[in-house]
């Protein structure tokens, strides 16, 4: 049977929504702006959670906007900028499925088209209202006699699409719920990555904090093997806010504790600490899922090696230095996205470019002879090609990155997790 996949356009591939930022952009020298800006927002705000009908929020709010094409041009630059991130890292996904991709939004074409068409979202299937200008180029009003103008326009428009197959609806507003509500889809999922809608999203199949989420649901294909908000990133001890915020962008689910209990280190993906709250030696144990430590701070010897021998990188930073700020969640990021260890206090240095259009594998094992050749006959067995592969080592591990162009079944991660002296095993992307 065949698949739709319905997505909105603003808050949901976007991080913003259009008509509020060319508000921004025209407004931009009215002396009553910040009235104005205000009030657009509140009418997108009442429209999204159901509280105002689409049709009067969409009239009162394009009749505020004092636009014209020159400021279009100007909304269309900001927009490309703004694309959610999850969405942007997706491209692939979205050219691979060119016919089951569907655009359905209350914004509008002369912004929308020129954004998404960039990720091979075809122009036909794109489903906005249109303006209507006036000979000088300004935006007097809107197609009304288009469905989507309209209260229930997304239903509306579906039933004359009339989709063969399952349809997925994606969305943050009351019109995207809509959809689910009307029995038009089989699924709705409340896209929150740019803002949380609670009205819309405690009606939802299923809340999905990123379009990776999404894809990893419904088991397809995407650009990170597992979605950064599965991911839980704990948080001890002085840690300064830029440096969260760069973890909040990327879509780890933050965690604040006061002091490293066991059950919470047990269950984190990234640990990031403060010098004066590390985990002792034997918290490390267990805790299976920690993959890095990121440290505002120096770690001792002993700590270093202990994760070392556990497959945990640790990076590291005097407390008093500046540029921990930024340098501590870039190292972290740059490992958890491609697997790079430069400058890590307990690992051997790898700088691996990306190879586009492949599979990366991390494999950390024992220093021991032997395994990249068991790790490469688990490759020849399948009639796996390896495109790029690279080991490093140190007194404790081995460190490999395994790049392969074609995809694979379960049976050859379960066989290279059971490579003996294998520490950690991860499928990066």
């Amino acid at each position: 049977m065949e698949q739709y996949f319905i997505i909105d356009f603003d808050s949901t591939f976007t991080q913003v929504e259009a008509l509020d930022e060319l508000a921004r952009i025209s407004l931009k020298n009215h002396p009553d702006r910040e009235a104005i800006y205000k009030q657009i927002e509140d009418l997108t705000n009442a429209s999204m959670e159901g509280r105002l009908s689409f049709t009067e929020s969409l009239q009162a709010r394009v009749k505020l906007l004092c636009a014209n094409r020159d400021h279009l041009k100007m909304l269309i630059t900001h927009l490309k900028k703004k694309v959610s991130t999850s969405f942007s890292r997706n491209t692939m996904f979205f050219k691979n499925h060119q016919d089951e991709v569907l655009i359905v939004s209350g914004g509008f074409k002369e912004f929308i088209i020129p954004v998404v068409t960039e990720y091979h979202i075809k122009k036909e299937n794109i489903y906005a209202n249109t303006f209507v200008f006036d000979e000088d180029g300004n935006i007097v009003g809107y197609d009304k006699e288009n469905p989507l103008s309209q209260e229930g326009g997304k239903v509306k428009l579906l039933k004359e699409l009339n989709l063969p197959g399952d349809i997925y609806g994606i969305g943050d507003g009351y019109s995207d719920f809509q959809l689910k509500e009307s029995g038009m889809i089989k699924k709705f999922f409340a896209f929150t990555e740019n803002i949380e809608r609670k009205s819309v999203a405690e009606k939802a199949d299923h809340i999905t904090p990123s379009f990776d989420e999404f894809l990893y649901i419904n088991k397809l294909p995407r650009a990170i093997s597992y979605p950064k908000n599965r991911i839980k990133c704990l948080i001890v001890g002085q840690v300064d806010e830029e440096a969260l915020a760069q973890m909040k962008r990327e879509g780890y689910n933050l965690r604040h504790r006061d002091n490293i209990e066991e059950k919470y280190l047990d269950e984190a993906g990234v640990l990031l600490c403060d010098e004066a709250n590390l985990p002792k030696p034997e918290q490390l144990q267990n805790a299976g899922r920690l993959k890095v430590i990121g440290c505002f701070g120096r770690v001792g010897r002993k700590l270093a090696e202990a994760a070392c021998e556990k497959g945990i990188i640790i990076f590291d930073d005097p407390k008093a230095n500046p540029r921990n700020v930024d340098f501590i969640p870039r190292r972290v990021l740059a490992f958890m996205n491609e697997g790079k260890t430069h400058m890590s206090c307990n690992f051997p240095d790898l700088q691996p470019p990306r190879i586009n259009n492949a599979h990366r594998l991390i494999h950390i094992h024992k220093n021991v002879p032997g395994i990249l050749a068991q790790i490469n006959e688990v490759f020849a067995n399948h009639n796996i090609n390896i495109v790029g592969e690279f080991l490093v080592t140190n007194p404790q591990i081995g460190y490999v990155i395994t790049d392969v162009n074609t995809g694979y079944d379960t049976q050859v991660l379960s066989q290279l997790k059971a490579i003996e002296e294998t520490i950690k095993f991860r499928l990066l992307y």
